[in-house]
This record gives structure tokens, sequence and C-alpha cells, in this order.
């Protein structure tokens, strides 16, 4: 049936009124279509099967972890440039095999520093005969990631987009009752993408995040910029900047320590981890009280 389907099945582009001509689609799996997603993950599953059995990349107690795909998008780990170049032949040859074609132009290297090392002068890696560029940052997945593995870079990006989307709220909807304005301004700006992921960030960068979102609340509510945050987030029954943060954490420890994937039992079973060390501490800290009363952070 699927062979049948996809054998058969044809498209046309509309402009206004007017519709292309027919041509077939040689390649690619419907876009939007239910089965999609499946068949994708068989046709790229080989790929990845081969990458993990060939020894070479990364490794955490054993389990093998060169590679992290989220459909099409891939990212290959290794600790040295030949094992990198010899992960790159597997995907060259599955290519060649399968009819899959990689885009080199955004294909990109990007080298780590070791324990406080940055190395100057790093070897060639070629895809389909095409030098990789080097560059010191890549947003995978919308998540900002650098060199050095500082996430202030993240935390810049989720603070300029809040920005936006308060104004964007504060404008199209400045007529409507305070209750709506509750439930958008919770809906839009209390997502702080991938802040479950910060591990390494400077106090000035998490602040200024922290400050656009209680000044987005205000914009939104009409209150003046001197108010009390605490006050005025307890008055409306909404949680403050620090209690989305723990919330975030605390779901995604709970969802990712008891999740199947050995790459992720790996990382969340480790508790002297950079991230699990993090997470429980944010949660230790924020949430404690002295005995007057007072919050510890």
């Amino acid at each position: 049936m699927f062979k049948y389907w996809y054998d058969h099945q044809t498209n046309q582009v509309k402009w206004l009124d007017e519709l292309s001509d027919e041509y077939r689609l040689e390649c690619g799996v419907r876009q939007g279509g239910l089965t999609s997603p499946t068949l994708f993950n068989l046709y790229v599953n080989g790929l990845i099967d081969g990458l993990s059995n060939i020894g070479v990349g990364c490794s955490i107690d054993g389990c093998c972890i060169n590679s992290i795909s989220y459909a099409d998008d891939m990212v290959l780990l290794s600790p040295s440039v030949a094992a990198l170049r010899k992960m790159i032949g597997v995907c060259e040859k599955y290519a060649k095999v399968h009819g899959l074609l990689y885009n080199e132009q955004k294909s990109e290297l990007m080298v780590f520093q070791a324990r406080g090392r940055k190395l100057g002068d790093v070897a060639p890696v070629l895809l389909n005969a095409v030098t990789l560029q080097r560059v010191k940052e890549f947003k995978y997945l919308g998540h900002v990631v650098t060199e050095d593995l500082k996430d202030d870079r993240d935390i810049e990006r989720e603070r300029r987009a809040m920005a936006v989307r308060c104004n964007m709220l504060a404008r199209r909807f400045a007529g409507c009752s305070l209750g709506v304005k509750i439930t958008l301004f919770k809906a839009f700006c209390q997502t702080l993408y991938t802040c479950n992921l910060w591990v390494g960030y400077t106090q000035r960068a998490i602040n200024a995040l922290r400050v656009q979102y209680n000044n987005a609340f205000r914009v939104l509510v009409g209150l003046p910029r001197c108010c009390s945050a605490s006050a005025m987030f307890a008055h409306a029954r909404t949680d403050a900047f620090h209690a989305v943060l723990r919330r975030r954490i605390a779901s995604l420890m709970f969802r990712t320590r008891g999740s199947a994937n050995t790459i992720l039992s790996v990382l969340t079973q480790k508790l002297d981890s950079p991230l699990m060390r993090h997470w429980v501490q944010t949660q230790v800290c924020v949430a404690g009280a002295s005995k007057g009363g007072k919050y510890l952070s």
C-alpha cells in the first residue's frame, strides 16, 4: 500500500487561485502525514545503528553517545578529528546507498574547549569533499550551543524572544480583561524554552532575563515599573521567575529519570554529573528557607 501510494503521488503549487502543472516528488515523506515520522525513522535507523556499532566517538560509562538525532537534524560527537572523519565516512556511504543528500553549507564543525584549553589550529574535516566551516556557536533545535559550554548566549536568545512576545501581546490585547492578559502571559512568557538545560551561566545573564520577565508582566497588565515583583505575582496567582525555573527543571528531571532511553539514563543516573548536580542544587537551595522565613537564594 505504501509503495503504491508513494509511487503514484503527484504535487502542485498553488499561488492565489492558480495551480501549477503536476509534478512528481521522487524522494522524501509526505509533510504532515501521520505515517511520515515512523517511515522516516525506519529509513534513517540503519545509519544510527551503523554509527553506534563502529566503536568510535564519545562514550559515558561504556554507553556509546557519538550521535544525537532529531528527525533529519544530526549531531556527531567525537573526542578526536580522526574518529569524526570515520563517522562522517559512515554517513557518506549510507547516503550513497540510500539516496540521502547532505547540505554541506548547513553542516558546521565546532571544537569544545577542554578544561579551559582552546585549540587554535584543527585539521580540516570534509563532508562530500567540502571542508566544514568551524564555528564558535551554533543553534541546535533552537538551543544555542557554544564552544565554551556556557549558556549566556542562549539565555540572551530567550530574553530577546520574550521581549518580542511581550510587545506583541501588549499591542494586540491591550483592551482585554486582566484575567485574559494573565492567561496570555502564562502561555507566551512562561515557556522559557530549554531553561532546564542551563547549567553554566553568569548571574548577570540570568538576572537580565529575570528583569525582562518581570517587566513583561508589568507592561502587559499595566503596572508601574517601581511596583514589587513578588507582590504583583502573588496578587495575580502567577509563578515568579525562579518558580517557573524550578517547575521546568523538576519536570524534565522526573521525565528523563523515568525514561527507558539508554542515553538519558546514563546522563541522569550519574548524581555527580554537572546537569544532575545543578538540578538538585536548584531545587534544594531555592526552595529551602531559613528560620527567619527568608529564602536562602
